[in-house]
């Protein structure tokens, strides 16, 4: 079968910095393949060179068989791009905006309004479609968004960082949308920098930093490439996460990592329930209560972190002076 998208030797520059640096990408049909990496890290410029937004300095890309440099009018015939940001009109009611998107894509005005109630419906909003979508949720507003690059039955569906700016319930809400499509026979391509949207959503992840691929493959195949077992603490008092750094730098291979949001200390190990005792055996001898201690694979983050030596931070590309060249055009 045919690659739904096949990128070989990809490089962009915008006057001296190097956005895409060579990019080999393969996504196979059939499933969600993840674009994963800090912001500025040539996500989005890859996004718009395969929706030929804009043509790469060098190497090639296909969509489905078709040349993206060469044929860009075919590729956009069979793709549906959304932004990081909803781009709908909060003046009309939903069937209003998906009708005006149908009619937009070539379709008449009955295939238009088949359309619009098809993709409401598959995206969970048919019983909002008559409402303003001002009074729409941020969740709704992204899903609906989804909706208009899905009525022109797009055979790929580029989605550029979707869930920026959403609430955990917005988040699982538009994965949910997201395998629905899936399910439907949509192929998608997503790029995020949330770690655990990659690991629910994708069966392929491609891991870019400075515009260059530096990991891909499955997410369990990532993981196994981080080599260790991870310890993981959450102590019941804030106060006690740098005596529990301490304990478990005693323990760990590396030094431990400290996620202040989730109050969570973690670090890699070199083996299993053996350690496990002896970390409970030393946060006992510090009197140190614990809410949940316990052995796991790696994460997401430890594999970003083994490839490129830093963790994956999310930032909000409206604060960030690095934000890549693409993200502004």
């Amino acid at each position: 079968m045919t690659p739904i998208i096949e990128a070989r030797g990809i490089t962009k520059r915008f006057g001296e910095v190097r956005a895409l640096d060579g990019i080999d990408l393969v996504a196979e049909s059939g499933h969600v393949t993840a674009l994963l990496g800090p912001n500025g890290a040539g996500k989005t410029t890859f996004v718009s060179a395969v929706a030929t937004l804009l043509r790469p300095d060098g190497g090639e890309i296909h969509v489905a068989g078709i040349d993206a440099c060469a044929q860009p009018k075919r590729v956009r015939e069979i793709i549906g791009l959304a932004g990081q940001y909803a781009s709908v009109e909060p003046a009309m009611t939903g069937t209003e905006n998906l009708r005006m998107v149908a009619r937009l894509f070539g379709l008449g005005r009955r295939d238009a309004r088949t359309a619009a109630a098809d993709v409401l419906e598959r995206l969970g909003l048919a019983d909002a479609g008559d409402r303003l979508v001002r009074t729409y949720s941020g969740g709704m507003r992204r899903r609906l968004d989804l909706g208009a690059s899905l009525v022109g039955r797009p055979q790929l569906l580029l989605l550029d960082e979707p869930t920026t700016g959403l609430d955990p319930r917005g988040r699982k809400d538009l994965w949910e949308a997201i395998r629905n499509l899936v399910a439907d026979g949509t192929d998608v391509l997503l790029t995020t920098q949330y770690l655990e949207e990659a690991d629910q959503l994708a069966r392929h992840i491609v891991i870019i930093d400075h515009g260059r691929v530096i990991a891909a493959g499955t997410p369990d195949e990532l993981k196994d490439r981080a080599g260790s077992n991870v310890i993981e603490v959450r102590p019941r008092s804030a106060g006690d996460l740098p005596a529990v750094e301490e304990a478990l730098s005693k323990i760990g291979c590396e030094a431990p990592y400290t996620d202040m949001d989730t109050q969570r200390v973690s670090a890699p190990v070199a083996g299993g329930a053996d350690q496990l005792r002896d970390v409970v055996r030393l946060l006992d001898e510090r009197d140190i209560e614990v809410d949940d201690v316990g052995l796991r694979r790696p994460s997401l983050d430890e594999v970003f972190l083994a490839v490129t030596g830093k963790h994956l931070e999310p930032t909000d590309p409206d604060s960030d002076p690095q934000s890549e060249p693409a993200d502004a055009a």
